[in-house]
């Protein structure tokens, strides 16, 4: 079958993003014998008239369209993207016959709402790389579509309960020839690396268990390696380890730094540590193997608002980690949320002069938290009649204490405004 896959996000959000889960679909699908093109929309001055064009050369068969963000998380300033992913599917079915499937990050959060809103004829949640070639089969045999783990047909539900791999390294790597490149001039630019999926931290807030389940499940560090070589000798240097908490397991992140060191990669990249889990030998590998910069999402500087938001560390944690990062020359940048359950005035002032005695190179502050389905957060905003039991939160909703809400844009304001660092 000739499949043509799209990465509908054109948002710049912290980064500049590369499909990376779209390029990893596509490797698998062409693996499975189908004819594959990708197209990123990211880069293309006009979407619709870049869809038209690959569309009349190519005549899909199945169009795969990826759906990495459905809102900017910006209570102050926020953004609906969705509109723009449905002008993609819009495009088309006005363009093609071709079968519409939906997947990615963010549709896996909100699965049968989003494909209602999009109008697709169906969406994968979770792992495409073996659950959409299993589609592609089912289709081109006419078979039942019910054996597909994670399919949701539109109106008709989930047809059979998505799986989680439990062995990443039987799932491909991406192809570093698919890459479209950004311009290069973008500082903010780097080749995404996944070298884990799942999260068992459960941070009241967080989505990433519903998009990639609670266990960690690994890639060998030799494989993760041997493709960033590959990728090096295609002259890239800089990368960005996506991995939600790079540094857990703390044994594993240390295999992969030597394994870097090992095979003497001349490259900088960075990365999302999670506080506390971090020793000076770790601290040093960083260094060694490459690491320039660091997220470092503490969230708040006090104790107790960390203890609702269900973070395992302590404040003196996250000193203790960002001066070990400091001392050896790695940037930092730190991020906080306000107005989260339990906040008061004296908390949001802790956590203030909290990140500034941190003295990071950048810093972001979110006023009022993103709630998403089926997460603990979205059991107290029920609870304090934020948001309504049977709400599906696919357009976004923020949990802020009400009576801080206004008090605390100003405050940040200000803050701000004497810190060219740092934004919100």
């Amino acid at each position: 079958m000739r499949v043509l896959l799209i990465s509908s996000n054109t948002e710049h959000i912290n980064i500049v993003p590369l499909p990376l889960g779209l390029n990893c679909v596509a490797v698998a699908t062409r693996n499975a014998g189908h004819e594959v093109r990708l197209l990123d929309l990211m880069e293309e001055a006009d979407s619709e008239l870049a869809i038209r064009k690959v569309l009349a050369s190519f005549q899909p068969d199945v169009i795969g369209i990826s759906v990495r963000n459905i809102d900017n998380q910006s209570m102050v300033q926020p953004a609906f993207l969705l509109d723009q992913v449905k002008g993609v599917v819009k495009c088309s079915r006005q363009n093609s016959q071709a079968h519409i499937i939906l997947g990615g990050a963010g549709y896996s959060i909100f699965p049968e709402s989003c494909l209602t809103y999009l109008e697709a004829d169906m969406g994968i949640q979770g792992e495409g790389e073996a659950a959409f070639p299993m589609l592609l089969q089912h289709l081109e045999c006419g078979a039942e579509l019910s054996g597909v783990p994670g399919l949701y047909l539109r109106d008709c539900g989930l047809q059979t309960k998505r799986r989680f791999s439990s062995n990443l390294d039987e799932l491909p790597l991406p192809d570093e020839a698919m890459w479209k490149m950004p311009g290069a001039d973008k500082d903010d630019f780097g080749i995404p690396v996944q070298t884990r999926r799942g999260c068992p931290m459960d941070c009241s807030y967080c989505s990433t268990a519903q998009i990639e389940g609670r266990a960690i499940r690994k890639r060998s560090p030799d494989l993760v390696t041997e493709s960033l070589a590959r990728h090096v000798s295609r002259g890239y240097r800089r990368f960005y380890f996506v991995d939600n908490t790079f540094n857990l397991p703390l044994a594993y992140a240390k295999d992969l730094c030597r394994n870097i060191i090992d095979k003497k990669l001349e490259i900088s990249w960075r990365c999302i540590i999670y506080p506390g889990i971090i020793d000076e030998e770790f601290a040093d590998l960083l260094v060694k193997s490459g690491c320039t910069e660091v997220s470092l999402g503490f969230e708040s500087g006090c104790e107790r608002i960390n203890r609702i938001l269900n973070k395992k560390f302590h404040p003196d944690s996250v000193r203790r980690t960002s001066q070990m990062l400091k001392s050896r020359g790695i940037r930092q940048l730190g991020f906080l949320m306000l107005g989260s359950p339990g906040e008061t005035r004296e908390s949001a002032c802790e956590s203030l002069a909290f990140a500034d005695s941190l003295d990071l190179e950048a810093m972001k502050i979110n006023i009022g938290v993103r709630i998403y389905p089926q997460t603990a957060l979205s059991k107290i905003a029920i609870d304090h009649g934020l948001i309504h039991r049977d709400e599906n939160l696919l357009f976004p909703r923020f949990y802020v204490v009400r009576e801080l809400e206004n008090w605390l844009t100003e405050t940040v304001r200000l803050w701000i405004k004497d810190r060219p660092h740092w934004m919100a």
